[in-house]
């Protein structure tokens, strides 16, 4: 086993176990920082949106990626120790397979009291639409569309990138995710200036989405193996019935996994939109589907690593 593979699985059992600590100092937050500096900066002084939307899209993914790629570079003329363990904490801090499930049990633990203002105020910190009004149906097919969607933004795709390139380009794919969730929105103030890095983010998911229901084929295959037809039918059925090109795939596999629907009406920032809807109403929307997409991620989360982690190996035995 390699040392850079031995420190992506250190990192994803470091998020297991941890996730992430509020109370940590995290660089995404120091990433968020960058963009709001430089956004700051880049409308005062670059007149045409776009163009301004370009140099902060190439600027803040390339800075940190230098600046990681310096960091950990450093850490190694320290010492082989010292590499490892900056390495393996940079690489932990892309990843979010427990702060998504502690996120999306704590919504589970409202509905489960009937507290259904908790479960939208909960639900909330992890979604873009408005949740004031949703109904307790609304509030489990968000949780779980959430759960899905991140299941590559959060899990997936920062395994892929730390697997070909190290914390380095782990940390920028964090970056241009982060950029996305910033600017990237199609709202008066962002539509010019952030459509490069909603864009950029569309690539860099580009190929995890597409892997992502091989992977989560391969956790409902052991966690619920009745269900992979199914899974397998809606994924392909549905998979292009989001707004976003990449959202689809691992939602539809999640909807049609777990019996349930998604997509349909929906509110961000007031506007109402209806969303093509994915899989088929075979049970209601209940507690136990989101209890069951948590699982259902936990496995693809661990597949993920197993896969990439094999595919690394047998890559780096050729090269040899």
């Amino acid at each position: 086993m390699t040392e850079a593979l031995l420190i992506v699985i250190c990192a994803w059992i470091l998020d297991a176990i941890l996730g992430d600590p509020e109370s940590m100092p995290h660089p995404v937050r120091l990433i968020g920082r960058l963009i709001q500096t430089l956004e700051s900066v880049l409308r005062t002084y670059v007149p045409n949106l776009k163009f301004a939307g370009v140099v902060l899209g190439i600027t803040v993914p390339a800075s940190v990626f230098l600046l990681t790629l310096g960091v950990t570079l450093l850490a190694f003329c320290i010492g082989p120790a010292c590499g490892f363990v900056v390495s393996t904490i940079l690489v932990y801090t892309c990843l979010s397979t427990k702060s998504l499930s502690r996120e999306a049990l704590r919504v589970l633990r409202f509905l489960r009291e009937d507290d259904i203002k908790g479960a939208r105020k909960q639900l909330a910190r992890i979604v873009g639409r408005d949740t004031q009004h949703l109904d307790r149906q609304d509030v489990i097919r968000a949780t779980v569309e959430t759960v899905g969607e991140n299941t590559v933004d959060g899990i997936i795709a920062p395994l892929f990138y730390a697997c070909i390139g190290g914390a380095p380009l782990a940390m920028a794919y964090k970056a241009v995710n982060t950029l996305d969730s910033m600017v990237g929105y199609k709202n008066e103030r962002y539509r010019d200036f952030g459509c490069f890095s909603a864009r950029l983010d569309d690539c860099a998911n580009y190929i995890p989405a597409r892997l992502s229901p091989v992977l989560i084929a391969l956790a409902v295959l052991v966690l619920m193996p009745g269900r992979l037809t199914a899974a397998l039918r809606i994924g392909m059925r549905d998979c292009r019935n989001t707004p976003s090109p990449n959202a689809g795939f691992p939602e539809a596999c999640f909807a049609g996994a777990l019996g349930i629907q998604l997509g349909g009406p929906a509110v961000y920032g007031g506007v109402q939109t209806t969303k093509p809807h994915i899989g088929d109403a075979q049970r209601p929307s209940d507690n136990g589907a989101v209890k069951e997409a948590v699982v259902l991620m936990w496995g693809t989360s661990f597949f993920s690593l197993a896969v990439f982690g094999g595919c690394s190996m047998m890559i780096g035995s050729l090269i040899r």
